[in-house]
């Protein structure tokens, strides 16, 4: 497997520590209320290449423990699309989504991750969520009430005013397997192959003892799982959860200029699916559990996918300098121009999640990549 040199890693690493800045990252996007349980994020960002506005998708998440089901709170509520005319400085939202609107074979429970793709005919969204499901017969037993199966579907048309799920969402990726049970929270990028794009997506057991990436080969006629867990979970600090959020071909500038096409990956790890309780001599740091993880970086050739190499491999490389230290679900666009425009999810004070954003114009990413 191919590596770089230890000089080359760390010019990626400092690109991916520039670009999701916690210092110099502005909210796009907050969630409906300013406390803990209350996210806005799990989307990404597009040029629409019809007016060049930005368009942004993301879900609202309110407050309610997932381990007892939707009775303790609305969950994840609603899918909004914005729309920003300035650059990316403001976003205005111009569609929205509940969970009926969302309605696919089943009654949808919660709203999760989702991925937007735009072209000068079509706008497509991809959307997780759970809906009302029986756990197959071998683990029925360990299905908590009130809770469903997680499964990806998607909907277009040919402009947002014209996106109506009710008339045109179908099934994309679902799975029986109890080992990778929960499928969610998929992430476009430019496919390996002519004419496909890369779905990269999460998923989990039906004991919600992990989180695993998977990939998936997606073109117009067909949605082809490549494997539900194609990224080894870490030794330390993302043991429990290696999540892939966003791959970023690396530009081709600088000291990458001449080497084969490489990419760098995003993802969200855990030490625990639950918050454990650190005993009272150890050293005060940010753990990552289910819902709180904290960010990871990866890189690898593209001629060899999935295969990649940890940049992060003993401790997190993002992490909120607020709240619980949660800073997940990167993806980051890259410009036209060279510029590379990142929107993630991160802890606050009152430990809700709004979206932040952080822009790097093309100079900057020569400078750091040469």
């Amino acid at each position: 497997m191919d590596k770089l040199p230890d000089t080359l890693a760390r010019k990626l690493t400092r690109l991916g520590s520039k670009l999701i800045d916690q210092q110099r990252g502005q909210v796009l996007v907050q969630p409906t209320e300013d406390a803990d349980g209350f996210w806005f994020g799990g989307g990404n960002c597009v040029r629409d290449p019809r007016d060049g506005s930005l368009l942004l998708i993301g879900r609202y998440r309110d407050a309610g423990d997932s381990r007892s089901g939707v009775s303790a709170g609305t969950r994840g509520r609603e899918l909004a699309l914005f729309r920003s005319t300035d650059n990316g400085r403001s976003f205005n939202k111009i569609r929205c989504w509940n969970k009926s609107d969302l309605y696919c074979g089943s009654t949808v429970l919660s709203i999760e991750g989702s991925a937007l793709k735009v072209n000068k005919r079509r706008i497509e969204i991809l959307v997780s969520t759970e809906k009302v499901h029986t756990y197959p017969p071998e683990v029925t037993g360990f299905q908590k009430p009130g809770t469903g199966l997680w499964s990806i579907d998607t909907f277009g048309a040919a402009n947002p005013d014209r996106l109506n799920p009710q008339e045109s969402i179908a099934p994309l990726l679902a799975s029986d397997d109890p080992a990778y049970l929960h499928l969610k929270d998929p992430n476009l990028s430019p496919g390996l192959h002519r004419g496909q794009s890369l779905l990269l997506y999460c998923a989990h057991p039906y004991s919600w003892s992990s989180s695993t990436s998977g990939s998936a080969a997606l073109s117009a006629q067909s949605c082809r799982s490549d494997g539900h867990d194609i990224f080894p979970r870490g030794s330390t600090w993302d043991v429990a959860a290696s999540r892939i959020t966003c791959r970023l071909p690396v530009p081709k500038v600088g000291a990458f200029a001449k080497l084969p096409s490489l990419s760098l990956y995003f993802y969200d790890g855990a030490e625990c699916l639950r918050q454990l309780d650190a005993h009272k001599k150890a050293v005060d740091r940010p753990r990552g559990y289910s819902c709180e993880e904290l960010g990871g970086l990866t890189y690898g050739f593209d001629r060899e996918f999935p295969a990649q190499h940890r940049l992060s491999r003993l401790e997190p490389l993002f992490v909120s300098p607020e709240g619980t230290g949660a800073s997940r679900y990167v993806s980051v666009l890259s410009e036209a121009d060279g510029g590379l425009f990142a929107t993630w999810e991160r802890s606050t004070p009152t430990r809700s999640q709004p979206l932040f954003g952080h822009r790097l114009n093309a100079a900057r990413v020569t400078s750091i990549l040469t």
